[in-house]
């Protein structure tokens, strides 16, 4: 039995960020599926309403870097519970290493696990249903998700099946850079690891296809595939020459445990207006719980942002 959550500590790199889930508040700043899982716990009966909350996600980090830089803030911490989702941007790079990584991940959660905390992990996504470039990685996805299903085994983690969840792969769960979700992507996930922490369950799923998605022209794919290239693929290519990432001058969103306190009404009307609901699974709350940004406060009770969720305010981009 799960005990209760009274601190939870998001790490990875921009999956965990919340890129690309707008905070309708301000612009250039995201909540994503971990400030939406926050504010679900803080109505959950495995969580608190007074839990807090940190997110220390930074867009395009490489996993030697979580590790490294993100993992002892986790150990300083010492909350009850951390999400590490990580590794997708290393599986993209041909020479990844997919063995060393898992490796070096396993060591991080039994540094986690051994100071007493909950770790929750994701499995990578399903590329198959991406771009061509996107999924000719599919290979060392999924040999890096049975690594991940193992290591979870082992140390007894919570494991939110992203690769399993086939209503993911819907249009509508992603952006235009078809490397992150949308809202409706963030949201789902978040019931996923709502479902994952109270149930050790996921979602109902059937079967393996996926939602059946429009025939088009050859000339419209031809289009969108090439102003994809355009607007997508060649910055970050370019980023790749260059040695950079997005993510290379960024601050964590939220750096310090902090009170998850009230809900956000603008964020919830934007989530009712877009139909977003509350699960079908035990302990999941009604549609306008679950969705929601959450106003940050720290143990003062001042506004952790007076504007957002978090302090980076920095132009979207598709890094991971």
């Amino acid at each position: 039995m799960l005990e209760p959550i009274t601190s939870y500590v998001a790490i990875g790199d921009s999956f965990s960020e919340g890129l690309m889930d707008p905070d309708p508040r301000v612009e250039d700043r995201y909540r994503g599926w971990t400030d939406r899982l926050a504010l679900m716990l803080t109505e959950s009966s495995v969580g608190s309403p007074n839990l807090s909350y940190a997110n220390l996600a930074i867009r395009g980090r490489l996993l030697d870097g979580i590790v490294d830089d993100q993992v002892p803030q986790v150990l300083e911490m010492k909350p009850d519970l951390v999400s590490l989702c990580a590794g997708g941007n290393d599986c993209l790079r041909p020479k990844a290493d997919i063995d060393a990584l898992a490796a070096k991940f396993e060591r991080a959660v039994i540094a986690m696990r051994e100071a007493g905390i909950e770790v929750l992990m994701c499995n990578g996504f399903d590329t198959e249903f991406s771009t061509p470039l996107i999924r000719a990685v599919r290979p060392r996805v999924g040999i890096y998700n049975a690594h991940l299903w193992s290591i979870a085994q082992r140390h007894g983690c919570h494991m939110v099946d992203l690769w399993g969840l086939r209503s993911l792969y819907a249009a509508q769960m992603w952006a235009d850079d078809r490397i992150h979700l949308s809202t409706e992507g963030h949201h789902l996930v978040a019931e996923q690891a709502l479902a994952t922490l109270e149930s050790g369950r996921s979602l109902p799923v059937k079967g393996f296809g996926v939602p059946a998605r429009p025939t088009r022209a050859i000339r419209e794919v031809m289009s969108e595939e090439s102003r994809w290239a355009r607007e997508y693929l060649a910055p970050w290519v370019g980023r790749r020459l260059r040695g950079q990432s997005s993510g290379d001058t960024l601050d964590p969103k939220l750096p310090e445990l902090t009170r998850v306190r009230d809900l956000v009404e603008r964020s919830r009307e934007v989530d009712r207006a877009r139909g977003l609901g509350g699960a079908d699974v035990p302990g999941a709350a009604d549609a306008a719980g679950r969705s929601d940004a959450v106003d940050l406060t720290d143990s003062g009770g001042t506004r952790a942002d007076e504007t957002g969720i978090g302090g980076v305010n920095a132009p979207r981009d598709s890094e991971g």
